[in-house]
């Protein structure tokens, strides 16, 4: 696999990463966030609106185990587990507390083997269409469609020591907030806009899945339907 080039987003230059300054209620818990894509990371070092710094490394990947969701062997009800056993979600109804616990216990993927992950970003937006579809507001399609909304980017999360091992810092690069804070607020807003109009008013329920329908015909990641819905 060779070395990759990774950036990260921050307030501040951060030479010597540290797997223990990580929070444990991100995406996919403790560990360091990156992004190959260089308008992201200027972005995330601006979203406080105050003026930040790209962090730039290079990360040795030939010894390292990667979960990557992203390539076809996983499906989005595995992102859901692993933002419902991570970060922190409004279960206002019954149906919702029940379908945290069922996706967990399904659709979980044991990260204890990995060293990084690659995978989506639950902004505000995504974040939120992760919420309605648990509370059985919105369905599978729909979610699925959602995470492409926005020019949406992936992230490489590494989260074991020896990841950390594998990365060098490189260099810095100054993020001004005039320039980046709106591109930041314009994704978010532009991925809730292009929802409404596009998916929220559509309507096209009669084929689709439900949360709900996911809990009462105990549906598996294998199941045939769930595979149905994904694909088209």
């Amino acid at each position: 696999m060779g070395k990759i080039k990774l950036l990260h987003g921050s307030d501040h230059i951060i030479e010597k990463p540290d797997l223990l300054l990580g929070k444990t209620n991100n995406d996919y818990g403790r560990g360091f966030y990156c992004t190959q894509e260089l308008s992201m990371a200027m972005e995330w070092a601006c979203k406080k609106n105050s003026d930040g710094f790209v962090n730039k490394y290079v990360l040795e990947q030939d010894s390292l185990n990667i979960l990557n969701l992203l390539d076809g062997k996983y499906n989005i009800l595995h992102w859901m587990a692993l933002l419902l056993k991570n970060r922190t979600f409004r279960l206002s109804n019954e149906i919702a507390i029940d379908a945290c616990d069922y996706i967990i216990e399904n659709f979980s993927i044991d990260l204890k083997a990995y060293d990084v992950i690659i995978g989506y970003r639950a902004d505000d937006s995504y974040f939120s269409f992760a919420e309605s579809f648990v509370q059985n507001g919105l369905p599978l399609r729909s979610l699925n469609e959602a995470l492409h909304l926005g020019r949406l980017g992936t992230q490489t999360v590494l989260i074991s020591e020896k990841s950390f091992r594998n990365l060098t810092f490189d260099e810095a690069d100054f993020a001004d907030k005039t320039v980046y804070y709106p591109k930041f607020i314009a994704r978010d807003s532009n991925a809730r806009e292009t929802y409404r109009k596009g998916i929220r008013n559509r309507h096209s329920y009669k084929n689709d899945i439900f949360v709900l329908d996911i809990l009462r015909e105990e549906m598996k990641d294998n199941d045939s339907r769930i595979q149905r819905i994904l694909s088209i």
